[in-house]
């Protein structure tokens, strides 16, 4: 804040200027910029102690977000930065889309570690819980790998060849067959 730097000609007409977050290097705003420059100081510290106040009570918190997803755990869709500002808004703290960057999309169900912008030199760190049921969410936040539990067909074939008395089963169906 107060640089003087020197920009394309489009970017200041076009981006900084009308959105105020510069003005132009003449004598006149230089003045009146360092008579403001303690009270932009000031309402920056504020916003900055607002920011941590919430930070305290946000840091390491768990949402769960439920979604529709396949058996392999892929989603039938993908978890946006406003899906993840509409959970934590609704555990009652107030968040904008803008202030929730994904690096990358959200695409299966499973814990993800989620950075919350709350002021550019205040960054709190979230939990998302992505999952198909409320039963499964809870799981999944024990430890449980949800994934796992199900067994393979090779597994339940046999499973179920184990249920019939020899001979009886598909098994012995498909070798009669031969």
């Amino acid at each position: 804040m107060g640089d003087v730097v020197r920009v394309k000609d489009g970017f200041a007409r076009n981006y900084l200027l009308p959105k105020k977050k510069a003005l132009r290097a003449t004598k006149q705003n230089r003045s009146y910029f360092e008579t403001q420059r303690a009270q932009l100081e000031t309402r920056n510290l504020e916003r900055k102690s607002e920011a941590e106040a919430v930070a305290g009570k946000l840091e390491g918190k768990r949402f769960v977000l439920l979604r529709q997803a396949g058996d392999r755990g892929q989603l039938y869709g993908s978890v946006s930065p406003r899906d993840i500002a509409d959970v934590v808004g609704a555990g009652g703290f107030t968040v904008s889309r803008s202030q929730v960057p994904l690096d990358k999309a959200i695409k299966t169900i499973g814990l993800f570690p989620v950075a919350i912008v709350l002021h550019p030199e205040v960054r709190v760190h979230v939990t998302i819980n992505v999952a198909r049921t409320e039963d499964e969410a809870e799981r999944q936040a024990r430890g449980e790998d949800v994934l796992a539990e199900q067994a393979p067909e090779e597994e339940s074939q046999q499973a179920v060849a184990e249920l019939f008395e020899e001979g009886a089963g598909p098994a012995a169906e498909e070798e009669a067959a031969t």
